[in-house]
Protein backbone atom coordinates (compact mmCIF):
# COMPACT_ATOMS: atom_id res chain seq x y z
CA UNK A 1 0.00 0.00 0.00
CA UNK A 2 1.31 2.97 -1.05
CA UNK A 3 3.20 5.30 2.20
CA UNK A 4 1.31 9.02 3.36
CA UNK A 5 4.64 10.18 2.51
CA UNK A 6 4.61 8.54 -0.89
CA UNK A 7 1.29 9.81 -1.73
CA UNK A 8 2.12 13.43 -0.57
CA UNK A 9 5.44 13.31 -2.89
CA UNK A 10 3.19 12.04 -6.16
CA UNK A 11 0.77 15.15 -5.26
CA UNK A 12 3.58 17.20 -5.13
CA UNK A 13 4.83 16.19 -8.41
CA UNK A 14 1.45 16.40 -10.77
CA UNK A 15 1.11 20.03 -9.57
CA UNK A 16 4.31 21.24 -10.09
CA UNK A 17 3.59 19.37 -13.99
CA UNK A 18 0.62 20.67 -14.12
CA UNK A 19 2.08 24.20 -13.42
CA UNK A 20 4.54 23.88 -16.13
CA UNK A 21 1.82 22.26 -18.47
CA UNK A 22 -0.05 25.88 -17.98
CA UNK A 23 2.87 27.92 -18.67
CA UNK A 24 3.65 26.79 -21.65
CA UNK A 25 -0.42 27.16 -23.29
CA UNK A 26 -0.83 29.94 -25.46
CA UNK A 27 -4.14 32.11 -25.07
CA UNK A 28 -6.29 30.64 -27.14
CA UNK A 29 -5.51 27.48 -25.47
CA UNK A 30 -6.41 28.78 -22.07
CA UNK A 31 -9.80 29.25 -23.71
CA UNK A 32 -10.71 26.15 -25.08
CA UNK A 33 -13.78 23.91 -23.22
CA UNK A 34 -12.42 21.64 -20.85
CA UNK A 35 -14.12 18.41 -20.09
CA UNK A 36 -15.96 19.98 -16.99
CA UNK A 37 -19.27 20.89 -18.34
CA UNK A 38 -19.07 25.05 -19.06
CA UNK A 39 -15.85 25.37 -17.93
CA UNK A 40 -12.55 26.74 -20.00
CA UNK A 41 -9.24 25.73 -19.32
CA UNK A 42 -9.08 29.44 -17.44
CA UNK A 43 -11.86 28.10 -15.23
CA UNK A 44 -10.43 24.97 -14.56
CA UNK A 45 -6.96 26.11 -13.13
CA UNK A 46 -8.68 28.96 -10.96
CA UNK A 47 -10.89 26.21 -9.23
CA UNK A 48 -7.40 23.87 -8.98
CA UNK A 49 -5.96 26.12 -6.39
CA UNK A 50 -9.29 27.26 -4.54
CA UNK A 51 -8.44 25.04 -1.44
CA UNK A 52 -4.96 26.77 -1.30
CA UNK A 53 -6.27 30.65 -1.46
CA UNK A 54 -9.62 30.23 0.20
CA UNK A 55 -9.44 29.52 3.87
CA UNK A 56 -12.30 27.53 5.82
CA UNK A 57 -13.79 30.50 7.15
CA UNK A 58 -13.93 32.72 3.79
CA UNK A 59 -15.26 28.73 2.05
CA UNK A 60 -18.03 28.49 4.76
CA UNK A 61 -19.12 32.24 4.01
CA UNK A 62 -19.07 31.52 -0.42
CA UNK A 63 -20.97 28.13 0.64
CA UNK A 64 -23.63 29.95 2.84
CA UNK A 65 -24.05 32.77 -0.06
CA UNK A 66 -24.51 30.18 -2.43
CA UNK A 67 -27.47 28.78 -0.21
CA UNK A 68 -25.57 25.36 0.59
CA UNK A 69 -24.65 24.58 -2.86
CA UNK A 70 -21.54 23.63 -3.14
CA UNK A 71 -21.43 22.70 -6.76
CA UNK A 72 -23.06 26.41 -7.57
CA UNK A 73 -20.25 27.94 -5.15
CA UNK A 74 -17.49 26.67 -6.74
CA UNK A 75 -18.57 27.10 -10.44
CA UNK A 76 -19.03 30.75 -9.27
CA UNK A 77 -15.74 30.74 -7.83
CA UNK A 78 -13.76 29.14 -10.66
CA UNK A 79 -15.61 31.58 -13.02
CA UNK A 80 -14.32 34.66 -10.71
CA UNK A 81 -10.99 33.33 -10.10
CA UNK A 82 -10.49 32.47 -14.03
CA UNK A 83 -11.13 36.38 -14.79
CA UNK A 84 -9.33 37.90 -11.54
CA UNK A 85 -6.28 36.11 -12.00
CA UNK A 86 -3.73 36.09 -15.14
CA UNK A 87 -2.53 32.55 -16.90
CA UNK A 88 0.82 33.17 -14.90
CA UNK A 89 -0.57 33.51 -11.44
CA UNK A 90 -3.00 30.23 -12.39
CA UNK A 91 0.26 28.28 -12.89
CA UNK A 92 1.97 29.77 -9.79
CA UNK A 93 -0.66 28.60 -7.69
CA UNK A 94 -0.32 25.17 -8.37
CA UNK A 95 3.74 25.56 -8.39
CA UNK A 96 3.35 27.82 -5.32
CA UNK A 97 1.65 25.11 -3.06
CA UNK A 98 2.98 21.73 -4.56
CA UNK A 99 2.97 20.58 -1.08
CA UNK A 100 0.01 22.27 0.75
CA UNK A 101 -1.52 19.99 2.88
CA UNK A 102 -5.30 20.45 1.29
CA UNK A 103 -7.52 17.91 1.22
CA UNK A 104 -11.06 17.72 0.19
CA UNK A 105 -13.78 16.71 2.67
CA UNK A 106 -13.50 13.17 2.39
CA UNK A 107 -11.54 10.82 0.79
CA UNK A 108 -8.19 12.21 2.10
CA UNK A 109 -5.12 12.45 0.95
CA UNK A 110 -5.95 10.04 -2.79
CA UNK A 111 -8.63 12.42 -2.94
CA UNK A 112 -6.04 15.38 -3.05
CA UNK A 113 -4.22 13.46 -5.72
CA UNK A 114 -7.54 12.62 -7.86
CA UNK A 115 -8.76 16.40 -7.67
CA UNK A 116 -5.32 17.17 -9.08
CA UNK A 117 -5.08 14.14 -11.78
CA UNK A 118 -8.82 14.65 -12.77
CA UNK A 119 -8.57 18.01 -13.60
CA UNK A 120 -5.46 18.23 -15.36
CA UNK A 121 -7.08 15.56 -17.40
CA UNK A 122 -9.74 18.03 -18.10
CA UNK A 123 -7.60 20.14 -19.49
CA UNK A 124 -4.81 18.07 -21.10
CA UNK A 125 -7.20 15.92 -23.05
CA UNK A 126 -9.28 18.35 -24.57
CA UNK A 127 -6.08 20.46 -26.31
CA UNK A 128 -4.65 16.92 -27.54
CA UNK A 129 -1.56 17.41 -25.37
CA UNK A 130 -1.09 13.63 -24.78
CA UNK A 131 -0.10 13.66 -21.14
CA UNK A 132 0.31 10.32 -19.78
CA UNK A 133 -0.33 10.60 -16.02
CA UNK A 134 2.23 8.16 -14.40
CA UNK A 135 1.27 4.87 -13.39
CA UNK A 136 1.63 4.90 -9.68
CA UNK A 137 -0.69 7.80 -9.82
CA UNK A 138 -3.20 5.56 -11.94
CA UNK A 139 -2.43 2.94 -9.79
CA UNK A 140 -3.36 4.92 -6.27
CA UNK A 141 -6.10 6.21 -8.03
CA UNK A 142 -7.83 3.42 -9.61
CA UNK A 143 -7.73 2.19 -6.23
CA UNK A 144 -10.03 4.50 -5.30
CA UNK A 145 -13.15 3.49 -7.65
CA UNK A 146 -16.32 2.53 -5.81
CA UNK A 147 -19.35 2.41 -6.07
CA UNK A 148 -19.64 5.28 -4.14
CA UNK A 149 -16.97 7.14 -6.26
CA UNK A 150 -18.76 6.59 -9.27
CA UNK A 151 -22.39 7.50 -7.99
CA UNK A 152 -20.94 10.83 -6.48
CA UNK A 153 -19.38 11.87 -9.93
CA UNK A 154 -22.85 10.78 -11.75
CA UNK A 155 -20.63 8.28 -13.93
CA UNK A 156 -23.41 6.71 -16.38
CA UNK A 157 -21.60 2.93 -15.54
CA UNK A 158 -25.17 0.73 -15.07
CA UNK A 159 -24.21 -2.81 -16.62
CA UNK A 160 -20.55 -1.65 -17.89
CA UNK A 161 -17.36 -3.52 -17.10
CA UNK A 162 -14.41 -1.39 -16.69
CA UNK A 163 -11.44 -3.26 -18.43
CA UNK A 164 -7.95 -1.79 -18.56
CA UNK A 165 -6.02 -2.73 -21.71
CA UNK A 166 -2.48 -1.16 -20.16
CA UNK A 167 -3.10 -2.38 -16.72
CA UNK A 168 -4.08 -5.41 -14.98
CA UNK A 169 -6.95 -3.58 -13.69
CA UNK A 170 -10.76 -3.83 -13.94
CA UNK A 171 -13.96 -3.50 -12.11
CA UNK A 172 -17.45 -4.04 -12.51
CA UNK A 173 -19.26 -7.44 -11.88
CA UNK A 174 -18.51 -9.22 -15.51
CA UNK A 175 -22.66 -9.94 -16.20
CA UNK A 176 -23.50 -5.94 -17.80
CA UNK A 177 -24.16 -5.96 -22.00
CA UNK A 178 -21.02 -3.28 -22.16
CA UNK A 179 -17.54 -3.81 -21.94
CA UNK A 180 -15.40 -0.75 -21.64
CA UNK A 181 -11.90 -1.72 -22.93
CA UNK A 182 -9.32 1.51 -23.14
CA UNK A 183 -6.08 2.36 -21.37
CA UNK A 184 -6.23 2.85 -17.52
CA UNK A 185 -5.93 6.86 -17.56
CA UNK A 186 -9.47 6.69 -20.17
CA UNK A 187 -11.45 4.34 -17.62
CA UNK A 188 -10.38 6.95 -14.47
CA UNK A 189 -11.87 9.94 -16.15
CA UNK A 190 -15.36 7.43 -17.25
CA UNK A 191 -15.12 6.22 -13.60
CA UNK A 192 -15.23 10.08 -12.39
CA UNK A 193 -17.90 10.80 -15.00
CA UNK A 194 -16.29 12.31 -17.67
CA UNK A 195 -17.42 11.46 -21.41
CA UNK A 196 -15.11 10.30 -24.20
CA UNK A 197 -16.22 10.15 -27.61
CA UNK A 198 -14.78 6.09 -28.67
CA UNK A 199 -17.86 3.90 -29.04
CA UNK A 200 -18.04 0.94 -26.13
CA UNK A 201 -16.92 -2.81 -27.01
CA UNK A 202 -19.97 -4.87 -27.00
CA UNK A 203 -19.50 -7.59 -24.73
CA UNK A 204 -18.87 -10.99 -26.94
CA UNK A 205 -21.88 -13.77 -25.86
Amino acid sequence: METTAGIRAEIAAERRELADVLDGLTDEQWDVPSLCGGWRVREVAGHMSMGFRYSLGRTALELARARGDLHRMTDRLARRDAAALSPRELAAALRDNARHPWKPPVGGLAAALGHDVIHGLDITVPLGLGRQVPEERLRILLGTVTPRTIHFFKADLEGVTLRATDLDWSYGTGTGTRVESRPAQELLLLAYGRTLDRPTEKEAS
